[in-house]
C-alpha cells in the first residue's frame, strides 16, 4: 500500500536564517556522560587527545557539533568552578548532590574548552546562580575572557593558556524555577538582573541565557519584572523532555499506539515555543530581539533512573521523534536560536554510547549528521498534505484550554526545507512517520527556481525498535544514493518510517 503526499517547498517565502546552534548538544556531570563517556584521563589506555576520549571527539566533529552546553543542568547551580582548574591531582573532590556520588573535578573549564576547540563548537557556560554569586560568575568570566594583567587572567595563564577563551554564550542559572534554587520568576528575575549587570559590564560581547519555563506564568513574570532591563536579555531558555512511561512505553518495547502517542506532542512542545515567543516579543518588540533558546530537550524513557544513571536505549523511534523536533525549531526559525539535545553521551537521547573502548552511534546522531546542510541556510515556508495517522483523542486535552484548542490530528509526513544564502543549494528533510504506508510524495518548487540533481540520504530499518548496540552497531545507519531531478516538480517514495534529506542544485 503506497499513499500520495504532496510538499511545497515556498522558495521565495523565508521564514528566517536557521542558527546552527538549533543542532547543539548538552553534557553535564551525570551518570557516565563526562566519566567515562567524555574524560578518561590521560594515563587511560582507551584512545584520548589529552585525557578526553578520541571517538567521541571525533563523532561530535563529524556532525558538526555548533556549540555545547555545561556544566548543567542540576549540577550547575551546586558547581564552583574554582574546584575544577590547576593540576588534576591536586583538585578537591566534591559530592554531586543532584546525580549522587562523588565529584572527582577533573573536567573543569580548561577541558571543557579544549573539547569545543577539538569538536569545533561554541562554549556555553551554565554559571551556578542557586548557591553562587555574582562574584563567583565574574571571576569565571574573568578566567575564559581577559586578556590583561589580572588575578584570573594570570591563573589561567599559569594553568597553561595564555590566550583568553572568549566564551561568547553564559546562562544566568539552570532551572531556577526547581533545582536551580526554587526561586519564584520575580525573585530570579531579580538576581537575574544582578548577575546580568555585572556580566556585561566585564564583557559587553557576551549573550546571556535567562532561565525561563514551560509554564506561561514563569514566563510572563519574569519578563514583566525585567521589563525596564530587557537590554539585559538575549535569549529566553525553556526545557522540553518528552517522558511519560504510560503514554510512551519504554525506550525499546513500545505499542504502535505509544510510537504515535510520542510523534502526536511534539505539537505540546510547538505550543510551549509559541507561548515563549509571544511573551518575548510582547516584552520587547521594538527595543531588542530576544531569541528562545531550548537549551534541554529530548526524549526521557523510564529506564532512565538516577541508579541507572540516566542511560537508556536509543531506537529509530527516537531518532524521527529528533527529526521531527529539528523541523520544528527549523520552521520556528524567526526567533528559535539555540536548542541543545540532552545529552551527548550515555545519558537520556544520547548521539554515542559507550563502554571501555568502544562507541557505538545511536539512530539519533545520524539524524544529526543528516540535518547538518541546514546550518546557516534559510528556512523556506513548506506546505505538506498527506494522510492522517492519528486522530486527537480525549487523552489528548490535558493541558490548558488554549492549548487544547492547539491540538491537531498527526499527518503522516513532516517536513522542513532551507536554501543556502546564495540560494544555488536546496534542502528539504521529509520524515515519513507512518508505520505501515509508504508514500509517494509530489514535490512543487513554487517560486523562481528550479531544481536538477543532488543526493537523497535515508535513515530508516525494519522495525520502529531497531537500535544499535555492541553487538550489532550498524542496525540503523543512512544510506545515499544519486538522486536525478529537473524542474519544479519531481517526486520519490518515502518509506514508512522513515527519516530522508534530499540536496539539490537550484537554477534560476
Amino acid at each position: 500500500m503506497c499513499g500520495r503526499s504532496l510538499v511545497v517547498v515556498k522558495i521565495d517565502e523565508q521564514i528566517g536564517l536557521i542558527d546552527p546552534n538549533i543542532f547543539g548538544h548538552f553534557i553535564e556531570h551525570l551518570g557516565r556522560c563526562i566519566y567515562p563517556g567524555i574524560w578518561v584521563g590521560k594515563s587511560s589506555k582507551i584512545p584520548n587527545e589529552d585525557g578526553l576520549r578520541r571517538d567521541v571527539v571525533q563523532a561530535l566533529k563529524s556532525i558538526n557539533a555548533p556549540i555545547i552546553r555545561w556544566p548543567g543542568g542540576c549540577f550547575a547551580d551546586a558547581y564552583h568552578w574554582e574546584d575544577g582548574i590547576g593540576p588534576v591531582e591536586q583538585r578537591p573532590r566534591g559530592i554531586n548532590i543532584w546525580w549522587g556520588g562523588s565529584e572527582s573535578n577533573e573536567f573543569g573549564t580548561d577541558e571543557f574548552i579544549h573539547l569545543c576547540r577539538l569538536t569545533g563548537a561554541e562554549p556555553y557556560i551554565c554559571v551556578n546562580v542557586g548557591s553562587g554569586s555574582p562574584r563567583e560568575a565574574l571571576a569565571w568570566l574573568e578566567y575564559c575572557n581577559y586578556s590583561g594583567n589580572s588575578k584570573y587572567a594570570n591563573l589561567r595563564s599559569l594553568y597553561g593558556h595564555p590566550e583568553p577563551y572568549r566564551v561568547k554564550y553564559w546562562g544566568v542559572g539552570n532551572e531556577n524555577w526547581g533545582c536551580g534554587g526554587s526561586f519564584d520568576p520575580v525573585y530570579y528575575a531579580w538576581e537575574y538582573r544582578r548577575f546580568a549587570t555585572f556580566l556585561k559590564q566585564a564583557d559587553s560581547s557576551v549573550k546571556l541565557i535567562a532561565c525561563g519555563h514551560t509554564t506561561r506564568d514563569w514566563n510572563l513574570r519574569f519578563m514583566e519584572t525585567l521589563k525596564d532591563f530587557i537590554h539585559l536579555v538575549d535569549y529566553l531558555s525553556i526545557h522540553y523532555y518528552f517522558g511519560n512511561p504510560q503514554r510512551y512505553g519504554d525506550d525499546v518495547n513500545f505499542t504502535d499506539e505509544q510510537y504515535l502517542n510520542l510523534l502526536f506532542d511534539v505539537q505540546i512542545l510547538e505550543y510551549h515555543i509559541k507561548q515563549a515567543i509571544s511573551i518575548v516579543e510582547f516584552f520587547s518588540e521594538g527595543r531588542k530581539d530576544i531569541g528562545i533558546a531550548v537549551d534541554e530537550w529530548g526524549v526521557w524513557h523510564p529506564q532512565a533512573t538516577v541508579e541507572s544513571g540516566l542511560y537508556q536505549q536509543n531506537t529509530l523511534r527516537d531518532a524521527i521523534l529528533s527529526a521531527a523536533v529539528l523541523n520544528l525549531f527549523i520552521n520556528y526559525s524567526r526567533k528559535v536560536r539555540m536548542a541543545n539535545l540532552a545529552q551527548a553521551v550515555n545519558v537520556l537521547q544520547s548521539i554515542c554510547l559507550t563502554r571501555g573502548e568502544r562507541t557505538v552511534l545511536t539512530p539519533t546522531y545520524y539524524v544529526f549528521k543528516m540535518y547538518q546542510p541546514h546550518m546557516g541556510n534559510w528556512a523556506l515556508k513548506v506546505e505538506a498534505e498527506s494522510p492522517i495517522i492519528r486522530e486527537p483523542s480525549e487523552k489528548d486535552f490535558a493541558g490548558s484550554a488554549r492549548q487544547r484548542r492547539s491540538i491537531k490530528p498527526l499527518k503522516a509526513l513532516d517536513a522542513s526545507a532551507s536554501i543556502s544564502q546564495d540560494g544555488k543549494n536546496l534542502v528539504i528533510t521529509l520524515v515519513n512517520q507512518s508505520l505501515d504506508e509508504d508514500l509517494d510524495v509530489e514535490i512543487v518548487l513554487d517560486g523562481k527556481g528550479e531544481a536538477y540533481d543532488g543526493n537523497l540520504t535515508v535513515l530508516n530499518a525494519e522495525d520502529v525498535r531497531a537500535h544499535n548496540d555492541f553487538d550489532f552497531p550498524e542496525n540503523v545507519k543512512t544510506k545515499e544514493e544519486p538522486l536525478t531531478v529537473k524542474g519544479k516538480t519531481f517526486g520519490f517514495k518515502a518509506q514508512r518510517h522513515s527519516i530522508n534529506k534530499l540536496n539539490l542544485k537550484i537554477t534560476k
